[in-house]
């Protein structure tokens, strides 16, 4: 059974930058798929950006593109979310989620999910 643990949330200023990290336990889910979503306060659970086991296939919610880089290494079972530009309506409790399927990682029902950490940007 994998065990999604993330840390690297915190509060920052509007403009500034994150890195969110996703460690797992169960080296079997190195070879999964993983992804990232968001839940702001009083909204819906959304998804944020995804990476297929291998690294060489990445997806963006169009809201984080070109801000936000997915990224996995294998060898320490950790994937990162590194937030750039961060805007307020960035704020939320970020997941990160683990899933064999490159489509079922992208919501909404990944297998495993991580307890989340929350990122707060003020202005």
């Amino acid at each position: 059974q994998g065990e999604l643990v993330e840390s690297g949330g915190g509060l920052v200023q509007a403009g500034g930058s994150l890195r969110l990290s996703c460690a797992a336990s169960g080296g079997i889910l190195s070879l999964y798929a993983w992804s990232w979503f968001r839940q702001a306060p009083v909204k819906e659970r959304e998804f944020v950006a995804a990476i297929n086991w291998t690294g060489g296939n990445t997806v963006y919610a169009d809201s984080v593109k070109g801000r936000f880089t997915i990224s996995r290494d294998n060898a320490k079972n950790t994937v990162y979310l590194r937030m750039n530009t961060l805007k307020r309506e960035d704020t939320a409790v970020y997941y990160c989620a683990a899933d064999v399927s490159f489509d079922r990682v992208r919501g909404p029902s990944p297998t495993y999910w991580g307890q989340g950490t929350q990122v707060t940007v003020y202005s």
